[in-house]
């Protein structure tokens, strides 16, 4: 079993030739809403991708609310961790441009108003979990807590700290595997992080502070896993992007499910790149995560649409 512990939000996504500088103007074709928040997001890729999944969170008493936990209900995740706020539910407004990449603005609503209370209210669901997975688009005494019991619990402690801040030593204790991208470990190491080198440099500094294993996410390029032992770096499989919009938090939900199954942190890795490769050949968030089966055949895929080919 596997817990999420982490946020819900509507998306309201536009497709531009540009994501526009300030103060500019630019004309979108048109509107959508999908249903996203990093924490349904990795909740939606985890159970797509195998894994047995509950989610603690919270949405308003509103439409949205309802169409979150409907889209969760339909990949038969266990919603009854998700608390109904008098708060809105949360939404993110995401500009997408031609080339698939994204600027993001998110509203928090409902989920900072996620109190330890309600945390603690579902510890069960924490005790029957092998793996803990979280992000910081919670409050971070929350995200703390969610890792306190997931090691209280003897469970893997996953966090992905997107949106990146400062993170106390008391919470990086804490984790068993700590997923920045290149941004967000610059953020918390104070480095630069531009190069393989520097990420490598930054992972060093960021591994010294407590943190046991690290996969830093380095979009088309690939990711770098760094432990006390060894670093190694996984090329990606490079693919014509159509929305990178979900692809982190796609490879952390297939990270968690391949772990959760038992396979190696190696093998779990490399089933999590292949299923981010498929999701940025689609649009959205959620509509944009691969299922099982879609992995099934992936050489054969990727043989066809490979960036070099």
């Amino acid at each position: 079993m596997i817990t999420v512990v982490g946020s819900l939000n509507m998306d309201l996504v536009v497709q531009t030739a540009h994501i526009p500088r300030v103060g500019e103007t630019v004309l979108a074709r048109d509107l959508r809403y999908v249903e996203g928040g990093k924490g349904a997001n990795q909740t939606v890729a985890a159970a797509r991708l195998g894994g047995e999944v509950s989610m603690i969170g919270a949405v308003g008493k509103d439409d949205m609310g309802d169409r979150l936990i409907e889209a969760l209900k339909k990949d038969k995740v266990d919603v009854s961790g998700i608390k109904r706020s008098s708060e809105a539910s949360g939404m993110a407004l995401i500009t997408v441009d031609a080339h698939g990449n994204n600027a993001i603005t998110v509203i928090s609503g409902a989920n900072h108003d996620l109190s330890l209370q309600d945390l603690n209210r579902h510890e069960d669901k924490i005790a029957n979990s092998s793996i803990v997975l979280a992000q910081l688009e919670c409050p971070l005494d929350l995200v703390t807590e969610a890792m306190f019991l997931a090691k209280k619990h003897g469970c893997i402690s996953v966090l992905n700290p997107a949106p990146a801040q400062p993170l106390p030593k008391d919470l990086l204790d804490l984790i068993d595997i700590l997923t920045p991208n290149e941004t967000e470990l610059q953020i918390l190491s104070g480095l630069p992080t531009d190069t393989l080198q520097e990420c490598q440099t930054a992972g060093e500094k960021l591994m010294a502070s407590g943190i046991k294993s690290l996969i830093v996410t380095l979009g088309a390029k690939g990711c770098y896993y760094m432990d006390s032992k060894e670093s190694i770096f996984y090329p990606s499989y490079e693919v014509k992007m159509t929305d990178s919009t979900a692809a982190g938090d796609c490879f952390n939900g297939a990270l968690v499910a391949a772990l959760s199954r038992g396979d190696s942190l190696a093998d779990a890795i490399d089933f999590a790149m292949k299923a981010s490769a498929i999701s940025v050949t689609r649009p959205g968030a959620q509509p944009s995560i691969p299922a099982l089966e879609d992995m099934e055949g992936f050489d054969l895929w990727y043989e066809e649409r490979r960036l070099d080919k």
